[in-house]
């Protein structure tokens, strides 16, 4: 197969792939947010069960999968387990993404089927989300550079 039908295959089940998730979004009334700020105030839990039922396919297709497949279909890699620890930034990324999502009400992919049910006002959150994400890769790149330069400095 060569790389320009891999690639225009692969598109096409993400596309398809997205447009499953957000119908699936859609219809389970994940997309408006006073759902998801009920559900983080203990008040409606069809949140819990959208993404147990979420989670509970996935781990049963990929464990069909990986016993079938050598290899993913699409991307043609090898299946492998990504292991990583509990760290110190999964746990203040976590914290940090549970307050942005107990202010806003809004979780990332919902946020973006929202505007495909006419919630447009929810494109400020999206451009928030964005922008926080832009300057942590910011703040990551400076730091990065300035451990370099520390690291030269003591080399020398």
């Amino acid at each position: 197969m060569t790389e320009h039908r891999r690639s225009l295959w692969f598109m096409l089940s993400i596309y398809i792939g997205g447009l499953i998730f957000g119908v699936g979004l859609a219809v389970s009334g994940m997309t408006r947010p006073e759902v998801v700020l009920d559900f983080l105030q203990f008040e409606d839990f069809g949140l819990l069960f959208v993404m147990g039922g979420a989670a509970a396919v996935t781990g049963i297709t990929f464990t069909i999968a990986t016993q079938f497949f050598d290899q993913a279909p699409l991307t043609t890699t090898k299946y492998t387990r990504r292991v990583r620890e509990l760290d110190r930034n999964v746990v203040i990324g976590g914290s940090i993404f549970g307050v942005g999502w107990g202010i806003s009400g809004i979780c990332p992919g919902a946020a973006y089927a929202s505007v495909g049910i006419g919630n447009y006002p929810i494109l400020w959150a999206v451009l928030g989300m964005f922008l926080g994400a832009y300057a942590q890769g910011y703040w990551r790149t400076l730091r990065s550079r300035s451990t370099e330069d520390a690291t030269e400095t003591t080399a020398s």
